[in-house]
């Protein structure tokens, strides 16, 4: 095994284990919002609680970072780089504990909404409808094609409603462009045997009785609608989003993304 391809391996590990640390924060977080609401602490003082532990994490982490030394024996030009670096990491570490204390609002609120119903409030000012999917798909047979990819895997008494699986279908194919339309069944067959393997882990990890899913996240990953989710969110991912916002609650679309991770990142 070359140099190369074994920093390449260490480095997959790497992002592994950070994705890991991430979910596994994503559903603490959740957890304690459902816990300071039990108690009657509103959204924002609960952001406020949250936000502060937070940033209290990454300041230990500026504290750690601050406090290391370069190897014993170092020469005097490798010490000078090393701490150079190491002032240039710790001022970045207290970038993002200030930010993190002082920015995330809104989580809390979110975290309340997804525990009652998958879709928002309807908005005070009447907005648009999105528009409907095109004549020329048929979402039954789009439907029908997701459930028959990697998605035969999944237990069907695991998915969504119809009613909700119908608001999660309707958004998503309003963001299949016209010029995408004519044949869209065999794109989104050609996209699940392209992906297989990366959708069974996707299922695997985020699915129906992961250890995410059991915090109440990741809703979407294992529904046969979610085929279609990723496969817009690698070809069209600012018009998915755009149509997204407009109709559902956009927490449930930020985790798959995540779960999936598109070539291009909407979502905080």
């Amino acid at each position: 095994m070359s140099t190369e391809q074994s920093d390449s391996d260490e480095y997959g590990q790497e992002l592994a284990r950070i994705g890991h640390h991430q979910s596994e924060a994503t559903g603490a977080r959740f957890t304690v919002f459902k816990a300071l609401a039990a108690l009657g602490v509103t959204p924002e003082q609960a952001d406020e609680i949250v936000s502060k532990l937070e940033a209290g994490a990454v300041a230990g982490a500026h504290t750690w970072i601050s406090e290391s030394s370069a190897p014993h024996e170092s020469g005097p030009q490798f010490e000078d780089g090393w701490h150079a670096g190491v002032r240039d990491v710790a001022s970045h570490l207290l970038r993002i504990a200030d930010t993190t204390a002082t920015t995330q609002r809104g989580l809390a609120a979110s975290s309340a909404l997804l525990l009652a119903h998958p879709r928002q409030p309807a908005p005070s000012t009447p907005e648009p409808p999105a528009p409907e999917p095109a004549a020329a798909l048929d979402t039954k047979e789009v439907l029908s094609a997701a459930r028959r990819c990697t998605w035969a895997l999944a237990d069907q008494g695991d998915f969504l409603s119809s009613e909700a699986s119908d608001e999660i279908l309707t958004v998503a194919l309003s963001a299949v462009r016209e010029d995408e339309r004519a044949g869209y069944v065999e794109r989104l067959q050609a996209f699940a045997e392209q992906h297989r393997a990366r959708l069974e882990e996707l299922l695997r990890s985020y699915g129906p009785g992961s250890r995410p899913a059991e915090h109440g996240r990741y809703m979407l990953a294992g529904q046969p609608e979610s085929l279609i989710v990723c496969e817009r969110m690698e070809t069209a991912p600012f018009l998915l989003r755009g149509r997204w916002q407009k109709a559902l609650e956009t927490v449930l679309l930020d985790d798959l993304e995540f779960a999936w991770g598109p070539r291009t990142r909407l979502s905080r």
